[in-house]
Order: C-alpha cells, then sequence, then structure tokens
C-alpha cells in the first residue's frame, strides 16, 4: 500500500471496530484530553473511546486485542499464547512511550524493561470504558506519555442497592474465563463494586517448532484478579474514592525464539492501591490522589535439555512505585478555564539475575541492584474555549528528576469549529522519557543513558453529523537519545545505548458510517514510516533500523448488522503489510504481511441473560508478530452473561 490509499479512506475510516450513534458520541464527556470533564467537539486532541457497549461486544478478547483493533496501535503480542509479554506500541513510537493509568492515575512497573504495566494485569470484565489519547501529552502526563495515554476506567458501581454479575466462557487451547461481580448503591453517596476473575489455558507453544516434528509443549496461563472499589460522600460536595486490585498469574515460557522449553515460568504478581479525593467548586474542581503499586516478578528456568548459553537461569525482579497528585481546574471567565497540578513520583526497583553457563565459572551473579528515582512537577494548561470558532489550549509543565535534574515541556493546542459538521485542529508538543531503572542498572543497563526528547507536530480535519463521525490527522515526531537495545556483533553482549534520533511520520483515518438503524461500518487506517540512526566513530549518520514489529500499513474493517432487538452480528477483517525484526550481525529479517478474518455473534434474551460467540482467524492464517514466535491458528470462544 501507498500513502496514496490514505485519500481513499479519508472519509471512510473508523477508530473502532464496533460503531455506536454519532451523537452519542461526539456529546459523550471525556476525561483524558484536559483532566477534567469536557465533551469530544470541545477538544482539539485526537481520542478514541473504547465504550462500555463496544467492551460487551467483545467478550471473546483480551484487552490487547480490543486496543489491538485501534488506528495508530500496534500491540505486539496480543495474539500470541495468554501471558506473552505484550508491549504497545503507537504512532511508531518504541516500548514504554504509551502512558497506561487506571481511573486517570499513571501505573509505572519499575520492575519490567521500560516501567510499562503489562496489559495481560487488567480483565476487560472489570472495565468501564477505555479513553485513548495519542499524540505527545508530557506536559499534563510527565514522563512516559511521548506518544500517547491509555487511561483504563474502572467498573466502580449501578444504579441499583445490589447488583450481581457472573461471566462463563469456554475456548480454543483449553481456555476457560470466569467473573463475578458484586456491586451496590445505598443512594446516599455510598457505592461498592468487588469482582474475581479467573483466567486459565493450556495455551500453545510460544516458540515456533520450524520442522513441525520436534512436538514443542503447550505453555499454558493461570491467573487470578481481585479488584475492590468503595465511595463515599464525607460532605455535600466532596467524594473519596478508594481502589484495590490484586493480580498473580503464573505462565509457562520457552527459551527463546525456535526453541522449546519445558522447565521454564514465569510468577508474577503486583498490587495496586488507590484513594482519590475529589472537592466540586461553583466554578470547577480539586483532586488529591495517591497509589501505590507493588510488583514481584520470578522465572526460573533449570532446564537441561535446551541448547544455549546457560543451562541454568534465575531471576527476580521486585519494584514499588509512588505517585500522588494535586490539581484543580477552575472556569476564571465563560471562555477561560485554567488546569494547574503539582505531582510527585518515585520508582524503586531490587534485581537479582543469576545463571550458570555452558562455560566458564559454574554460578555468576550478574546483578543484585537497587535503585530508587525521583520526580516532581509543576503543570498548567489554559483553555480558551467557544462553541464556534478559534479555540485554543496551550500548557507547559516544570520536572525535576532526582538523577537527570530540570526539563521543561509545552504544548499547544489550537483548533477551529467551523459549523455544526467540521473541526480543524494542530497540536505542537514536546515529550521526555527518562530511563527506567532495569535500563540503567540491570544485567544490560547502562548508567551512562540520557533522557529521551521529543518534539512533535499534528494536525488534522473532523467531520460528524448523525450518520457519519470522519477524522484524518497526520503526524511528524523527532526523537533524540531514543533508548536502544544494542548487540556487540562480535561478543554478543547486549546493552542499553542512546541512538542518535528516531523521525516518524503517519497518517491516521478513522469514522464511523451508520447506513440505517441495523446496519453500520467501521474501518480504520493506519500509515507510519520513518528511521532510526545512530553515530559511528566518525560521528556520521551510517546505521539507519528499521521500525522494528511496526508495519507501515495497518487497515481494520467491520461490518455490523443489529439483526433483531437482540441479535447482534459483526464480520471483521484486518490486514498487516510486512514489517522487520532484528538479526545478530546480519541484515533485518523480514516478517511477511498477514490478514486475518473474524465474526462475532450475540443474542440478549432479556436483562439478565446473553450468549456470545467469538471466532478469529477463520481461515487459520499462518504468520508472526515476533520472528520465531507463534501466533493463534483459527480460534473460538464462547459463553454466557448473567446479571441481576
Amino acid at each position: 500500500m501507498k500513502c496514496k490509499i490514505v485519500s481513499a479512506f479519508l472519509l471512510i475510516a473508523s477508530s473502532t471496530s464496533y460503531a455506536q450513534d454519532s451523537a452519542k458520541i461526539l456529546n459523550e464527556v471525556i476525561v483524558t484530553a484536559t483532566k477534567a470533564p469536557i465533551k469530544q467537539t470541545e477538544t482539539g486532541k485526537v481520542v478514541n473511546v473504547i465504550s462500555q457497549e463496544q467492551l460487551q461486544k467483545s467478550f471473546g478478547k483480551t484487552l490487547g486485542q480490543v486496543l489491538d483493533e485501534q488506528p495508530g496501535m500496534i500491540i505486539n503480542g496480543a495474539n500470541n499464547t495468554l501471558g506473552t509479554n505484550q508491549t504497545v506500541y503507537t504512532r511508531g513510537a518504541a516500548s514504554g512511550s504509551t502512558l497506561i493509568m487506571v481511573d486517570g492515575i499513571p501505573l509505572y512497573d519499575p520492575s519490567g524493561i521500560s516501567d510499562e504495566f503489562d496489559l495481560n494485569n487488567f480483565a476487560l470484565d472489570n472495565i468501564e470504558r477505555i479513553e485513548i489519547l495519542k499524540g505527545a501529552q508530557s506536559t499534563l502526563y510527565g514522563s512516559d506519555a511521548v506518544a500517547g495515554v491509555i487511561n483504563i476506567i474502572t467498573k466502580k458501581t449501578g444504579n441499583k442497592p445490589l447488583s450481581f454479575n457472573a461471566d462463563l466462557s469456554a475456548g480454543s487451547y483449553g481456555t476457560y474465563k470466569g467473573a463475578v461481580s458484586v456491586s451496590g448503591n445505598n443512594g446516599h453517596g455510598q457505592t461498592f463494586f468487588v469482582s474475581y476473575n479467573k483466567i486459565k489455558s493450556h495455551g500453545f507453544s510460544s516458540a515456533y517448532d520450524s520442522t513441525g516434528k520436534d512436538h514443542f509443549d503447550n505453555d499454558g496461563f493461570d491467573q487470578d484478579v481481585f479488584q475492590l472499589n468503595y465511595g463515599l460522600k464525607p460532605f455535600k460536595n466532596t467524594s473519596v474514592t478508594i481502589s484495590g486490585k490484586y493480580n498473580n498469574n503464573h505462565a509457562d515460557l520457552d527459551a527463546g525464539a525456535f526453541q522449546d522449553d519445558k522447565d521454564y515460568t514465569n510468577h508474577n504478581n503486583n498490587l495496586i492501591a488507590s484513594a482519590v479525593a475529589d472537592y466540586k467548586m461553583k466554578e470547577g474542581f480539586i483532586r488529591l490522589q495517591y497509589s501505590y503499586n507493588l510488583f514481584n516478578r520470578n522465572f526460573l528456568d533449570d532446564s537441561t535439555d535446551v541448547g544455549g548459553f546457560s543451562k541454568f537461569q534465575k531471576g527476580k525482579y521486585n519494584g514499588a512505585s509512588h505517585f500522588a497528585e494535586l490539581y484543580t481546574s477552575l472556569n476564571v471567565t465563560h471562555h477561560l478555564e485554567l488546569l494547574t497540578g503539582v505531582d510527585y513520583r518515585q520508582n524503586s526497583s531490587s534485581q537479582l539475575y543469576i545463571y550458570l553457563p555452558d562455560f566458564g565459572s559454574p554460578a555468576l551473579p550478574i546483578s543484585a541492584d537497587s535503585a530508587i528515582t525521583k520526580q516532581f512537577s509543576y503543570y498548567a494548561s489554559l483553555m480558551f474555549k467557544q462553541k464556534k470558532g478559534f479555540n485554543m489550549e496551550a500548557g507547559g509543565r516544570y520536572n525535576h528528576h532526582n538523577i537527570y535534574g530540570s526539563n521543561f515541556t509545552y504544548s499547544l493546542n489550537p483548533f477551529f469549529l467551523l459549523d455544526d459538521h467540521f473541526k480543524i485542529y494542530v497540536t505542537a508538543a514536546s515529550g521526555y522519557q527518562v530511563p527506567s531503572i532495569y535500563q540503567l542498572y540491570s544485567e544490560y543497563g547502562n548508567k551512562e543513558l540520557k533522557p529521551q526528547t521529543t518534539t512533535s507536530v499534528e494536525g488534522g480535519l473532523q467531520y460528524f453529523s448523525d450518520k457519519i463521525d470522519a477524522r484524518v490527522t497526520g503526524y511528524i515526531r523527532d526523537g533524540k537519545n531514543v533508548f536502544y537495545f544494542y548487540t556487540d556483533p562480535v561478543t554478543y553482549a547486549g546493552k542499553y545505548i542512546n541512538a542518535d534520533k528516531q523521525k516518524d511520520h503517519g497518517v491516521e483515518t478513522e469514522a464511523t458510517i451508520h447506513f440505517d438503524n441495523q446496519f453500520f461500518v467501521g474501518i480504520n487506517y493506519t500509515y507510519v514510516d520513518g528511521k532510526l540512526s545512530t553515530k559511528n566513530a566518525a560521528e556520521k549518520d551510517t546505521s539507519y533500523f528499521n521500525f522494528y514489529k511496526r508495519p507501515k500499513n495497518v487497515l481494520n474493517l467491520s461490518l455490523n448488522y443489529q439483526a433483531t432487538k437482540n441479535m447482534f452480528l459483526s464480520a471483521r477483517l484486518k490486514t498487516v503489510s510486512k514489517a522487520f525484526g532484528p538479526q545478530y550481525n546480519g541484515p533485518d529479517l523480514e516478517l511477511t504481511g498477514y490478514y486475518t478474518l473474524g465474526f462475532y455473534g450475540q443474542y440478549i434474551f432479556n436483562k439478565s441473560f446473553r450468549i456470545f460467540a467469538d471466532f478469529e482467524n477463520l481461515t487459520d492464517q499462518k504468520y508472526f508478530e515476533t520472528r520465531g514466535y507463534t501466533t493463534k491458528g483459527f480460534n473460538f470462544n464462547g459463553g454466557v452473561k448473567v446479571s441481576f
């Protein structure tokens, strides 16, 4: 596909796989764009919303699979066996460049490679809606929001004094999912939501058996997720929400690409606790929030039947994260809104990795480092808004890091509401990202790493009506000191380095089209391209790398039919162009393009009972998102949902 395809899809591209009523979408209140409630039409930022209605038509999927259908996003690993690490690539940016939040609170995993929170830790049943904010968002959200923000808004309560919900499904690869939840609202400000989710799967081999004769074993997955939300109103204009989430999972792993391993396991658990207090004023609100996250990652490989550089590996990675924030939004005048805030974040980690090599010392402790990073920030954003004509949002953030000192980021977002149907928007912004503790102090760490900085410009046009909501966005981003994992071609020793720069550009087209009350179409197309370069000893840019695992062209199409009041049907097509993967001491390896077909059906018997069936990869396509690792062939998931 060439760039000219973009024009062809300009007016028929979709932000989501399932369409909703366009007027409902446009008037829907979102919070991620400005940290304050605002309608879609009142912001010039690119925000995609995955509603509860859409999530209820995605019962057979994981969170990673749902996000992978969005324009501008690639979730590498979303279609691998459950428990596989899932990497978020937004608009071609590297892993760790997209900030993941829960209910507006950033989540960091200091035990991981890039601080990126693992999508496997979220149960789709516990999510009320998802807001995806794309583009550089460091001004409002700080480090790690270089390419965008994913805000996962969890279920908290219902309208009834007492409600009960239960889901049960089964599918391919011996996969079973179950969820139960109880919620309540006493009508006097007290609410609660309690849930338990269970996933168990026999899975399939994550490593690809290229010969078809080695009979690689299945890599199973077992997960338990507990969630609690409690809300109260101690005073007339004050509300408090206390939340807790515990995840525990066990996954079987393989030794690497094309290498089976029957004795390689990974055991992870994490605890998230948070408290939020809101005080509403006549002309705005004040919010105080705090979260504590605790992570434990343990893996063990004591296999003797797999070759390689070692016969024994053991790793233990622990991490803790504190986040505190105070901010206020005030309507200064009828047309001016001011947001100001301060936040503090602290990450700490202890890491241990030992192995027995095939040669040399029989036991070698690689690292047992502990480190703490601290950041304090002050930010402000001023929005000029009116119903039609010129609107503007401008902001800046001052950030101080205990290792890297101070820096400043900015954003400028003018947009024009031409009339009731057209909006033109432009954004110029800078981004800032510090290295993770793993990138600094692990066995592959580099204490000389510098922070990554970016500048970006995007612009686009949106059309909205009762039948069509269409948008096209183009962007350019320049990055410096981009984090890159380098492997020495002679010694095979690897470590993180700063590549000189990354330049990328792309186009996203998206829309929903309602032909009538029964039939609607969603289609989105994403194009992204660029280069990553680093300097040689002569200070010349001689080494260029493709965007590994990030295809240039992705198309998602869905045909949706409300056959009856109770029956919903959807057919889906996804096409992905070729991508590239790295190879030691050799040229990049090509990952061939592919397509997948899917079908979803749902029947609602009444308000209390529904059934669903989800079929993925109907033509059983064999494709690779990462060289040497398998993806799902034809697979099925079906089940029931009960609520009262």
